[in-house]
């Protein structure tokens, strides 16, 4: 892929989500999806008892250097974000069937969303940034689920939790503590910072 030389970010990220989180904000970036094997990763540091957050921040890493290595001269922000209910560590649901299952165990209880964020440049990571949310979802009934999974459609899929908070999603819970643009999967005032120390975003 071609980046423009006046672009001086790219995201290592095939999320809309994120995209859209930098697009609001008017920053000029490039978006390429880094063909890593995450489930590998997530299987060999849950078997050497990493936690969550280790585990996000080795992701985001992972991305970020993947796509530096092929555009040295950009600062690649690569980012990643886990589920976590009691042990139990949850991925995006591969159908409506499996994001039914996730809601249903997550219904009534409390989940941690942790994200790890970084920027590289030539294949080294100069920045990073971790930050974790709590969500208590309510005891909503059957009925109700069923509704906003046929209301919210396959979209839902893409997010780990089976929900966008942005939207519907937000009826899933009873209470939310945490920074909503981590919740969204990008860290944003603390990237924008570090964007403007580095003259990327004017300050």
């Amino acid at each position: 892929m071609n980046v423009s030389s006046n672009t001086a970010v790219i995201l290592a990220s095939s999320s809309e989500a994120r995209a859209t989180v930098l697009k609001n904000v008017g920053l000029p970036f490039e978006q390429i999806a880094p063909k890593v094997d995450e489930e590998e990763l997530k299987h060999s540091m849950h078997a050497a008892g990493a936690t969550a957050m280790e585990t996000a921040v080795s992701l985001a890493e992972l991305k970020a250097l993947k796509i530096s290595k092929a555009f040295p001269e950009h600062l690649v922000i690569g980012a990643d974000q886990m589920l976590e209910c009691g042990s139990i560590w949850f991925d995006k649901p591969v159908d409506m069937e499996h994001a039914r299952a996730h809601l249903t165990a997550l219904r009534g209880k409390t989940h941690y969303l942790s994200n790890g964020i970084c920027v590289a440049k030539s294949s080294t990571v100069i920045w990073h940034h971790t930050d974790q949310a709590a969500l208590t979802m309510r005891h909503f009934t059957d009925e109700f689920l069923t509704r906003y999974l046929e209301q919210a459609g396959e979209d839902i899929l893409g997010s780990v939790g089976a929900y966008h908070l942005e939207g519907l999603g937000a009826q899933l819970f009873r209470k939310i503590d945490g920074d909503f643009f981590s919740i969204m999967g990008l860290p944003l005032l603390p990237l924008l910072d570090f964007l403007r120390g580095h003259k990327v975003v004017i300050t």
